[in-house]
């Protein structure tokens, strides 16, 4: 950025000073339309955990958690499947603190594989709804905001399952 811009100081310095105050003007929207979003999300995300219908997908999930995460404890399982959960439905903010109570499962029982697991898959993270995208999208006054959801649904599936895949065929090769 500093070379950029003593590179323009010297080639067009009528074009600087601009140049300067709009990308800062583009950043302020963007973080506007970003705590705009949280914020919906947020409460959204807060009403559901309120209404009980993240629990009661998290119920459903926490047998495959418990299995695949190899837990011993069901609170582990429990907090794994509600980050999951709020992951999978675009709420990465609500989904963090799960993730950090369900680590912390994980390392009092010494799993290091789940913990290793959890990880992967909150950092390729599927998402049913990429909520995020679309809003920026549509803040941009993208005439299809939502043509996205596919093509991020395909894209974070096959990661999720390549990186799974791949810490998988690694652990065997390791031990």
């Amino acid at each position: 950025m500093l070379a950029s811009a003593i590179i323009l100081c010297f080639t067009a310095p009528d074009k600087f000073l601009p140049a300067l105050l709009d990308g800062g003007r583009q950043a302020t929207t963007a973080f506007v339309t970003l705590f705009c979003i949280y914020a919906v999300w947020t409460g959204l995300s807060r009403l559901s955990e309120d209404a009980g219908i993240n629990r009661a997908i998290a119920k459903k999930l926490q047998p495959a958690c418990t299995k695949f995460f190899k837990t011993k404890s069901q609170t582990g399982g429990q907090y794994i499947a509600m980050n999951l959960t709020c992951n999978l439905l675009g709420l990465g903010g609500a989904a963090t603190p799960y993730g950090v109570k369900a680590m912390e499962e994980l390392d009092k029982e010494g799993n290091k594989s789940g913990k290793n697991l959890l990880f992967i898959v909150n950092a390729t993270s599927i998402q049913l709804v990429p909520s995020t995208v679309i809003a920026l999208r549509a803040s941009y006054a993208s005439s299809a905001a939502a043509d996205i959801f596919v093509p991020s649904l395909i894209s974070t599936a096959v990661c999720t399952a390549t990186a799974i895949i791949l810490y998988i065929l690694a652990e065997k090769i390791w031990r």
